[in-house]
């Protein structure tokens, strides 16, 4: 009993595995934060590149870019491939 179970936990793992794609978007998000804080410490204290854009760069780098990057599958054709 305690076998099937390790088995299938172990599937599930092996599902979750990153490719290139994973790790490019995750980079250029990575990049696009980076782009975030350097526009936040370059405005002055009450600019709109500080206080508007600047967030606005950041919330798409966090909540965007980031989460894609983990949940892309880059194994499309792999994984119809195998349902047939």
């Amino acid at each position: 009993m305690k076998e099937k179970n390790l088995k299938k936990k172990k599937g599930v793992v092996e599902e979750i595995s990153l490719t290139k794609t994973n790790y490019i978007v995750f980079l250029v998000g990575v990049v696009v934060i980076t782009l975030g804080f350097f526009l936040m410490a370059t405005g002055g204290t009450n600019s709109p590149q500080s206080l508007t854009i600047s967030p606005i760069v950041l919330l798409i780098g966090y909540l965007v870019l980031i989460p894609i990057s983990i949940f892309i599958d880059g194994n499309k054709k792999n994984n119809s491939e195998e349902k047939s």
